[in-house]
């Protein structure tokens, strides 16, 4: 086999996300599942589940999940990677414990995982990872030994992640009325989180101003504005802004929210805006609401011109940027020596292995595939 598809030592591939509700009946104990601990105001919980129940209690994420793993399986299929893929979630079912339960039942014992979040964050990284350990504490107990998951890296700033966000906003500022395009302003949007977890996102020695979080969204938000100026010889204002915020008031959140944006915006004299939800994968709920809904229709009340880009979801550069963290990650355990990790700006390709201190939360609680791990 090719040193380049080679997946060893890893005999299959985890796909982790969020997961949510399929039908109404799901919406609240989905609900209570994501909140568990975290002292979110009931009325907050009322309002999220209302925004469910418009859409049907029905979240699409979990099926742009089966959208995704098949596309993985697709292209790994077609690129002769010989590596078996799984899905499961941290709320809702598949749960990740059933679904590496049901992994090492069929002899899977070394698992590389990809999560459905791009960027460093407790929320984004390190949950996932204290629920990947509770996971194998639970199969270790029925009898399950000897299985290891390592969570591939950050892939906010690959191209494969990076491309199709550029494509999508060309096609919105095209889809703008012309007299208007010129001057749009891209509003790139990501998922509000209290400011002391963006400081302590990322290492340690990033810690403040904002983390990692921060400087990887503005990363990523540069990115593709420099690229829309190259192909379109214009260059539109652009500002990172927040959205989904879900903690009680009193505590700090990232700021502003997009629909006080678009306020701005407004204000200021924009004659337009292209949304950017670069923060998410796919087109879930809190892109449908956040943004389809309740952002446009503050752009409606407005009179602003106003376009939401496309996500990445299953685009099929996605999968293939997914592929290639697999081998690379594979060929660095297998000590390949010219391991060339792929990576778009100035920040570089992340770490493999969180290191300690990494994006804590308020408790500590274990956590896999990281430097704690490896140094016991």
């Amino acid at each position: 086999m090719s040193d380049a598809l080679d997946p060893s030592p890893y005999d299959a591939l985890l796909l982790l996300s969020f997961g949510g509700p399929e039908g109404p009946d799901d919406v609240v104990p989905f609900l209570e599942n994501v909140t568990r601990g975290r002292g979110i105001p009931k009325e907050r919980l009322k309002e999220v589940g209302e925004h469910y129940f418009l859409f049907g209690g029905i979240s699409p994420i979990n099926e742009q999940n089966r959208v995704l793993l098949d596309a993985l399986r697709k292209d790994f299929v077609d690129h002769g990677l010989n590596l078996p893929v799984f899905w499961g979630n941290r709320n809702w079912a598949p749960y990740v414990t059933d679904t590496l339960r049901e992994m090492a039942q069929e002899g899977h014992r070394r698992i590389a995982t990809v999560v459905t979040s791009a960027y460093a964050s407790y929320s984004g990284c390190r949950q996932y990872r204290e629920d990947l350990a509770g996971a194998l504490a639970s199969l270790e107990a029925e009898g399950f030994t000897g299985v290891r998951v390592d969570k591939l890296r950050h892939y906010f700033n690959h191209p494969g992640f990076v491309r199709p966000l550029v494509e999508g906003v060309l096609r919105s500022l095209a889809d703008l009325p012309e007299d208007v395009r010129a001057g749009a302003h891209l509003a790139f949007t990501t998922h509000s989180i209290p400011i002391t977890a963006a400081d302590t996102s990322g290492p340690v020695e990033g810690h403040g101003d904002g983390g990692a979080y921060l400087r990887q969204h503005r990363e990523v938000a540069g990115l593709i504005a420099d690229a829309v100026r190259q192909e379109t010889g214009v260059e539109h204002p652009w500002q990172l802004v927040f959205q989904s915020r879900s903690g009680p008031p009193h505590i700090p959140w990232l700021e502003p929210d997009i629909c006080d944006h678009l306020e701005d915006l407004h204000g200021s004299g924009a004659p337009a805006v292209v949304m950017v939800p670069i923060g998410f994968v796919s087109d879930h709920m809190e892109v449908l609401y956040d943004l389809d809904t309740e952002a446009m229709a503050k752009a409606a009340e407005l009179g602003l011109p106003a376009r939401r880009s496309a996500t990445v979801g299953a685009d099929p550069r996605f999968a293939a940027a997914l592929r290639e963290l697999v081998v690379e990650r594979a060929a660095s355990e297998r000590g390949t020596a010219d391991v060339r990790p792929c990576a778009l700006g100035s920040l570089g390709p992340s770490h493999d292995l969180c290191p300690l201190g990494c994006c804590p939360g308020r408790t500590p609680k274990p956590a896999a595939a990281g430097a704690e791990e490896r140094t016991g």
